[in-house]
């Protein structure tokens, strides 16, 4: 068991810029899922419900239908844990995550499940990092993983994704419907300019 606390003299939320403090324990906790080991700091985001997480992560593995020779890049990725989850079954597999802490997680996660060789992880903003030359130096992935934040993915994402990219055998995302319902879909990447008219 740990308490941890952060002094936020400030007028919102946030705590990605202030100190967090241990008062008792230790500054992570640890979680399991499916033989995978996952060490969770404060400012990584990792899935509150971690019984329905495991649930939404096989269903996305499902709609990857990797085979072992895909490129998959986990967009949003927070401390690695879909990017671990499907890296066994994926050539490799790229995390993108705005968070520094979170990208630090996701490859002690990745050393912790023998899976530093099957996974890379990049820590800035999504839009900046994932670009041409990103994408050049990497590869074009097969599949594409996104779990955005509530905000969404920036139009320039977006763009990246569909114009840069090129169509990717598969993307699976995580979106809200028109009422915050959250969703999990599988889209055809090539029908995503008629759905949203661009």
């Amino acid at each position: 068991t740990s308490l941890l606390y952060v002094n936020n003299t400030k007028c919102n939320d946030t705590i990605s810029d202030l100190d967090v403090v241990a008062f008792a324990g230790t500054d992570f906790i640890h979680e399991c899922m499916e033989g995978l080991r996952f060490k969770v700091g404060p400012k990584s985001f990792y899935q509150t419900n971690t019984g329905q997480a495991y649930e939404l992560y096989k269903v996305a593995r499902n709609f990857a239908a990797l085979t072992g020779n895909e490129l998959v890049y986990d967009l949003y990725t927070g401390t690695g844990t879909i990017a671990n989850f499907v890296a066994a079954g994926a050539r490799q597999v790229i995390g993108i995550e705005y968070v520094p802490e979170a990208i630090e997680d996701a490859k002690e996660n990745a050393r912790l499940n023998g899976l530093e060789d099957k996974t890379l992880f990049y820590a800035g903003d999504m839009k900046d990092i994932l670009t041409d030359d990103f994408v050049e130096a990497h590869g074009r992935p097969d599949v594409i993983i996104t779990d955005p934040p509530r905000a969404g993915m920036h139009a320039d994402v977006v763009k990246t994704i569909l114009k840069e990219l090129g169509k990717p055998e598969s993307l699976i995302t995580h979106v809200a419907d028109r009422k915050g319902h959250d969703r999990r879909y599988a889209i055809d990447p090539t029908k995503i300019h008629e759905e949203l008219g661009w």
